[in-house]
């Protein structure tokens, strides 16, 4: 007769004359995590702690964490890049005030900050 554990799929681990069940979860691929998927991990831990431990005691976390990790990184740059083209600062603002283009770009960065939190971040 299986154990509960075994029904739904466990493994065991001999130690002398019993068996202990595994416990950790399955191990992931390893992905960087940058600022956007430790701003979602600490979301999660703070506001949404059962996703939270679902994610990690199916050992999906890290892998969640790498894909939010990509979405943020493609929606910042391409954001970053239509809205620099919209409001014309390019190579030539650049060349000719180099502080008003900083100051441009760093306007633009923060606003899509804002949106990549709001829409892929803390959700």
């Amino acid at each position: 007769m299986k154990s509960i554990f075994e029904q739904q799929g466990g493994t065991y681990t001999m130690q002398g004359d019993y068996q202990l069940p595994n416990l950790l979860p399955p191990t992931e691929e390893e992905r960087p995590i940058g600022v956007w998927g430790q701003r979602r991990l600490n979301y999660l831990k703070h506001h949404r702690k059962i996703l939270y431990y679902n994610l990690l005691t199916s050992g999906k976390l890290h892998s969640h964490l790498a894909d939010i990790e990509e979405q943020a990184q493609d929606l910042f740059s391409r954001l970053v890049n239509e809205y620099a083209a919209q409001e014309g600062i390019d190579e030539h603002l650049k060349a000719i005030d180099q502080m008003a283009w900083l100051q441009k770009m760093n306007n633009i960065q923060a606003r899509v900050r804002e949106i990549v939190n709001s829409e892929v971040v803390f959700i």
